[in-house]
């Protein structure tokens, strides 16, 4: 929503239509521009095909947020109980995927002078017990962006946003759980969880002018969850 309120048309994208759907709603209802799309962010055919159907159909490609992202339950776990299969599904998505979207997007971000903004986590910046796949894949992605804005710097930049706990749906188990959800509360500075809107208004702050001289920087945006 935050970057549809700044002006831009926004394309979500999910692999079914059902998953953007609401997202593409909520947007137009509020005035905003949207184009629903899907794609399989781990197969690079349908990632290039879904490019140039969105430069096509919007006139090009100013910013890419790459914030697909997944934590199954069969990927937790000490790391002798974790799949292999589950391991490289996760880096499949989270770290694959992020660097299928950008290579694709390349083309038309240096010919925009766009942007790459990666969604990581407090996962990408500290350890966390039981999520080896999904920390893995996190902290490379953090790397990622560094090297990423290395290359294409200085016609496209590339950030990274580090999330922590924030109260969507992708949390409400969390949030249900009154012991787990006191602990993660009483290790967060501000002591609670995030907003939805306190995520997106940084990743519109990198997308927009203001950052103009921000590249391959990580914003963690996690109420001082890793100031501690």
């Amino acid at each position: 929503m935050g970057l549809a309120e700044a002006g831009a048309t926004v394309v979500p994208t999910a692999r079914t239509a059902k998953d953007v759907e609401a997202t593409v709603e909520t947007i137009e209802a509020a005035g905003g521009d949207a184009v629903a799309e899907t794609v399989d962010v781990a197969e690079p055919d349908d990632v290039e095909a879904l490019f140039e159907r969105v430069a096509a159909d919007c006139g090009g490609v100013d910013v890419v947020v790459n914030n697909a992202g997944i934590n199954p339950g069969a990927a937790l776990g000490s790391p002798e109980r974790v799949d292999p299969e589950g391991f490289d599904a996760v880096a499949d998505v989270n770290l694959r995927g992020a660097f299928l979207c950008a290579r694709a997007a390349a083309e038309h971000l240096h010919e925009s002078g766009g942007s790459v903004i990666n969604v990581a986590s407090v996962g990408g910046l500290v350890g966390l017990p039981r999520q080896h796949p999904y920390v893995a894949s996190k902290h490379g992605l953090v790397g990622l962006t560094k090297s990423m804005a290395l290359d294409w710097a200085p016609d496209v930049r590339v950030n990274c946003l580090a999330p922590g706990y924030v109260a969507t749906d992708l949390t409400e188990d969390l949030r249900d759980d009154e012991d787990l959800r006191e602990s993660i509360v009483d290790r967060t500075p501000l002591d609670r969880f995030a907003d939805p809107e306190e995520v997106a208004g940084p990743a519109v702050f990198l997308a927009s002018d203001a950052a103009t001289y921000v590249t391959g920087a990580t914003l963690a945006v996690d109420g001082g969850w890793t100031a501690r």
